[in-house]
């Protein structure tokens, strides 16, 4: 990252000044003019002379050395034992330990440092170092323009540059690292000799990279294990999943078998709730659920194919929700036809495992989440908009305005209740805060001209850590993750910000409840007439049909009675069959 600055001065503000003092006339050289010389020269004609008013100035660089870290450590042993002892032994350790105590010089020492401690202590006592002089005062940041400011840029090593095509912040806050997965997922776009490595960065060292992950296909996800920084999950573009363990070198500790796999790029999993802290899921565009122990990576625990409730066609799954605090069994799933599934692991049968189905988008879901504060809450992001649903309510309550580009991501901020952020394929990412706006976004970061493909917050599914929620990574198709840091206004709670954010879900909410019921009720209007219409249209055709055939009755007995009255026969009556009174038995 080049980085520079320009100085300007006059040439009057720097060097050695010159110093005058007055002295006499000196001839320092006489040079007398040479008429010889004269014919040697030859006069110009004409003369251009450029004159500027501005003075000149001289330009000079300078760069500060580059400062490159790294990570060492030792181990400390105990030591300091003469000879004749062996520390391992607890008698030897016990007599020598009582030998010293007994020693003179030693009791003096220990009574010396005692005064200098018992100093300290009274000092402590006496003022409290660690009292907070404003606790429980709140900081009124309503006023300050948001901002992001941008830290660092992590770059692709690669010769062939990838797109960050996933982004995962450590749970471990004092680390502060994260892991970026680089894949190309372009059907038949992998050029010959791309590498197959994804990485670890140290925000703290973001020269080069802290840790590299090698596996035989490229990672579309990776996950950090939430009980364990040390190990993480991951999804392979062949459909395999792995698991690594950075405490065990760089390549997978065990993968899954081919032929037990997805048969499509695995483009996200999740850890899940258990004692173990090993199991965890995957899903796929081929339709499938797995369940994994990573213990074991031979087969899935579990299967399930993702269908539509009473539906028959097979749903494509590109992005996974998972929250424990909504229900350690249920989970979300977003699929690339548009359509949210709300899915139980536990549920009596196969057929009831997929429950509600949300209708929206128009395109693949490419971001799914609950808010941390809300979690009956949660947000998709697909297509062209951002939606906030309930999970009661098959509409959403809230949608962004239509952008001119496709949204690619998003994610709710683990801070505050009414803040959620969106990536974009032109290149800018939106803060959206409700509490203050919801028509438009309150801060737009034009973070790159590539199109962005990932995005995490620090601290996400951790709202008690006071590191959470203001360092964003926003990974692009170039292979760059701009990390940048937000401001307190857009990392920090607002007071009465969650009542009034949960006032305004439950606002939300009732007003579909009530739109969702008119329109119930006018469908049942709408059915109702017609039936009526239909009643009366089959009743006017009965009424002309019996009409039709009285005349054709009375036609039919003038003619034949007319005809029998000139032969001498009976006279016939001219009266319908249906208007003969009926003979007493």
């Amino acid at each position: 990252m080049e980085i520079y600055y320009m100085y300007t001065k006059t040439g009057k503000e720097f060097g050695r000044h010159a110093s005058f003092d007055d002295q006499p006339t000196e001839v320092v050289t006489d040079i007398r003019p040479e008429p010889d010389l004269r014919d040697g020269y030859i006069e110009r004609n004409p003369v251009v002379t450029n004159v500027q008013v501005a003075p000149d100035m001289s330009e000079h660089e300078a760069n500060t050395q580059q400062v490159h870290f790294e990570n060492r450590g030792f181990a400390h042993t105990e030591g300091g034992w003469p000879k004749e002892v062996d520390p391992t032994e607890i008698e030897h350790v016990m007599r020598y330990r009582k030998k010293v105590e007994k020693d003179e010089e030693y009791i003096k020492s220990i009574a010396g440092m005692i005064g200098e401690v018992e100093e300290l202590v009274k000092q402590n006592n006496a003022v409290d170092i660690y009292e907070e002089y404003f606790a429980g005062s709140v900081a009124d940041h309503s006023t300050e323009q948001p901002y992001a400011k941008t830290l660092t840029v992590f770059r692709d090593p690669s010769p062939i540059k990838r797109a960050a095509s996933y982004i995962s912040w450590s749970p471990d806050s004092s680390a502060a690292k994260c892991a970026i997965a680089y894949s190309i997922l372009g059907f038949q776009e992998q050029p010959e000799g791309m590498s197959k490595r994804s990485y670890i960065w140290d925000v703290n060292a973001p020269n080069k990279p802290d840790f590299y992950m090698r596996s035989p296909s490229q990672l579309c996800c990776v996950n950090y294990n939430p009980k364990d920084p040390h190990i993480l999950s991951g999804g392979l573009y062949n459909g395999q999943v792995a698991y690594y363990d950075t405490r065990k070198g760089h390549n997978p500790v065990d993968l899954s078998p081919i032929e037990k796999s997805h048969r499509d790029p695995c483009y996200d999993m999740d850890w899940l709730q258990s004692k173990t802290g090993t199991e965890c899921f995957s899903v796929s565009t081929d339709g499938y659920v797995y369940w994994w122990d990573i213990r074991r990576l031979g087969e899935p625990v579990e299967e399930l194919l993702l269908k539509e409730r009473g539906g028959d066609t097979v749903l494509g799954a590109v992005s996974v929700e998972y929250e424990s605090i909504a229900g350690p069994t249920k989970f979300m799933i977003g699929t690339e036809q548009g359509t949210v599934l709300m899915c139980n692991s536990k549920a009596k049968t196969p057929a009831e495992r997929v429950g509600a189905s949300f209708h929206g988008h128009h395109g693949p879901v490419y971001s799914l989440e609950r808010n941390p504060w809300f979690p009956k809450y949660f947000m998709s992001v697909g297509d062209w908009t951002a939606r906030v649903w309930m999970e009661d309510i098959k509409t959403p309550i809230m949608t962004t305005r239509y952008h001119g580009t496709y949204l690619t991501g998003g994610t709710w901020s683990p801070t505050r209740p009414g803040v959620f952020f969106t990536i974009k394929m032109d290149g800018e990412m939106d803060v959206w805060d409700y509490y203050y706006k919801q028509s438009d976004p309150t801060l737009s970061v034009k973070v790159t001209d590539k199109p962005l493909t990932a995005f995490n917050i620090q601290g996400e599914g951790a709202t008690s850590d006071p590191a959470a929620g203001r360092l964003v990574t926003v990974g692009a198709a170039d292979g760059s993750a701009t990390l940048m840091e937000l401001c307190d206004g857009l990392a920090v709670m607002q007071p009465n910000e969650k009542p009034t954010i949960n006032q305004m879900f439950e606002r939300e909410t009732r007003r579909e409840k009530n739109l969702e019921a008119r329109q119930k009720e006018l469908r049942n209007e709408a059915k109702r007439a017609a039936a009526r219409a239909q009643q009366d249209d089959d009743g006017k055709a009965a009424a002309t049909s019996d009409g039709a055939v009285m005349e054709a009755e009375k036609e039919f007995l003038a003619a034949t009675g007319s005809r029998a009255s000139g032969a001498g026969a009976g006279v016939f009556e001219d009266i319908s069959p249906l208007e003969v009174p009926l003979r007493d038995e």
